[in-house]
């Protein structure tokens, strides 16, 4: 790797509290008034940071207001309704892979619930419709069931996650460590749950998991915006271990979920030591 594949973009840290509500409601002004920003969480102490460095003058005269009286700052941007300031809010959250990824498996999810499910499971799945064996002379199939979703729920969930880590990856190291993550993790979270399970499995969960494995490892005990709060490190694997039992009545793609895991925290250990040495 590179050093400049790994260099974080520049980021200010706005303000620090341990005020939980305090810092919500500051995010939340932030955000409403188009500003990118995100909170991690380190020994108890909060840091909110700047994600787009062009924004630091606006950021820093909305932050001034606040702190002069909170108590008068609206909830809401200006009139003109909720439709535009919540786009606003999202696309401060995200780059254009983000964007793009997710605008993808939505056209599938599309083509699948309005269209044909045979036709786009017979397109999309690991193995050509009728075999069981990989076909490399459609490489595609090694990555394109990452696309695929089941259910509404399975879909929402992915593509919330999918927003909240990979737009948080994109603005603090760039397009190209998200595309990196995508395929690496994608393609072997499909390869090890085709070896297991065989064709009949998709979604995004593989490589959600490979995100949330890439922060938790990059962000571990650092001042970063990718750390990530203890909460989600409980939920995440709490999740996963909970799926190879059989308490939940879903049908979960455990392997693609661990091996995502396993394969964005290794990518997260080489791009922590080239950048940092491990500290």
């Amino acid at each position: 790797m590179h050093h400049s594949a790994t260099a974080e973009l520049p980021m200010i840290r706005l303000t620090s509290s341990q005020d939980t509500a305090y810092m919500a409601r500051l995010r939340h002004f932030m955000l409403r008034n188009g500003v990118a920003v995100t909170v991690s969480e380190r020994a108890g102490k909060l840091d909110m940071w700047l994600l787009q460095e062009h924004q630091q003058p606006l950021a820093q005269a909305l932050l001034s207001e606040y702190i002069d009286d909170p108590a008068a700052m609206p909830d809401a941007a200006p009139s003109g309704g909720l439709l535009k300031p919540t786009l606003r809010t999202l696309t401060s959250q995200a780059g254009l892979v983000t964007f793009m990824v997710a605008l993808a498996v939505l056209a599938v999810a599309a083509a699948q619930f309005f269209w044909s499910m045979q036709a786009t499971l017979g397109a999309l799945i690991i193995t050509p419709p009728g075999s069981s064996e990989l076909d490399f002379s459609q490489p595609w199939r090694l990555f394109t069931p990452a696309l695929l979703h089941m259910s509404a729920t399975h879909l929402i969930f992915n593509i919330f996650w999918w927003w909240y880590l990979g737009g948080r990856i994109e603005l603090t190291l760039g397009g190209k460590t998200l595309v990196l993550l995508l395929l690496v993790c994608g393609i072997s979270a499909n390869l090890l749950q085709w070896y297991t399970t065989g064709p009949l499995f998709g979604g995004l969960s593989g490589v959600v998991y490979g995100l949330f494995g890439f922060c938790a490892v990059y962000g571990w005990r650092r001042q970063s915006a990718l750390s990530l709060p203890p909460a989600l490190l409980v939920f995440m694997i709490g999740w996963l271990l909970l799926g190879y039992t059989e308490v939940l009545w879903v049908n979960m793609a455990n392997d693609a979920h661990l091996m995502g895991l396993i394969s964005g925290a290794l990518i997260g250990l080489g791009y922590r030591f080239q950048r940092t040495g491990f500290n």
